[in-house]
């Protein structure tokens, strides 16, 4: 049974895994509030859990995993190898201490974290040699079964079409700072040529944006949150959203029955598009060779 047919929309990977559309983010999450929200999340019918090796919090998810009851073929769990991580012996141990720490014998999405390499200046070349490395790693984990589906996160157009050029395995999913400041338009449409599937992060703009004068009103005239507009909206663009909260009556904000049962018109759609000034909340990529 897929994750649609329990009544998860999902975006289908080229190589037909199925990934939710809605997630939950835990960047900066830790301990008892962490368990606590990644619970919550489970039982409001978040499936989509999204954590990385730099967040430093992968085995207490784990111990709420396990707390849940939820089926773990019904839990769709992102993790990504960071820039301390990168190179072929680095890497083949950051994937292994992955799954030990999530205590799981697959995770359904592994991805590179970030295109640069710790320590190394971001215009050497040593950072597309090291991130191949990496993906040959993350290459041999899904052909052993050990991840679902392999991408990466923070890659430009640059670093896409490197890899494409040497790949085995294409990346499935690029996970990117996507918001109506930041659309990203370009990169997206790239991915889509390709069958990349968008994850999108920081879609309040680190929360910035849920004061903007054109969020609020569309919120006001669909009697919504600012949140879930600016959540709507990335969906809206073909984007799977993973907002981050440790707050309960903000992750009832983000629910299935509370983003998927409406939508944004055309006019709404229009004025959030307006407000695309290419500004950037987040770490740049673009600077990495």
């Amino acid at each position: 049974m897929s994750q649609e047919d329990r009544g998860v929309r999902t975006i289908q990977l080229y190589n037909q895994v199925e990934l939710p559309v809605l997630g939950l983010g835990t960047f900066k999450a830790r301990g008892t509030a962490l368990k606590a929200i990644v619970s919550c999340a489970l039982s409001c019918g978040i499936r989509h859990i999204d954590t990385a090796g730099v967040y430093k919090n992968e085995s207490e998810i784990a111990d709420a995993l396990e707390a849940s009851g939820v089926p773990r073929e019904d839990i769709f769990i992102t993790s990504k190898i960071g820039p301390t991580q990168q190179g072929t012996g680095k890497a083949l141990l950051a994937c292994e201490e992955v799954l030990q720490r999530l205590r799981l014998e697959y995770v359904d999405l592994l991805l590179i974290h970030w295109p640069g390499v710790a320590k190394l200046e971001v215009k050497s070349t040593r950072n597309a040699t090291k991130r191949l490395e990496t993906w040959r790693v993350l290459e041999s984990f899904y052909k052993s079964g050990r991840c679902r589906a392999i991408g990466v996160s923070n890659y430009e157009q640059q670093h896409l079409q490197e890899l494409l050029d040497s790949a085995a395995v294409k990346p499935m999913v690029n996970q990117i700072e996507v918001h109506p400041r930041y659309p990203q338009r370009e990169l997206r449409e790239f991915c889509k040529q390709h069958s990349i599937a968008v994850v999108a992060y920081a879609s309040l703009g680190c929360g910035d944006l849920l004061s903007h004068s054109t969020v609020q009103r569309a919120a006001q005239e669909c009697d919504r949150t600012p949140a879930q507009v600016l959540l709507r909206w990335g969906l809206q663009q073909e984007c799977a959203v993973i907002p981050k909260t440790i707050h309960q009556e903000y992750l009832e904000q983000y629910t299935a029955a509370q983003l998927l049962t409406w939508e944004l018109s055309s006019s709404q759609l229009q004025a959030l598009d307006a407000m695309d000034d290419a500004h950037k909340y987040c770490w740049n990529p673009a600077v990495v060779r």
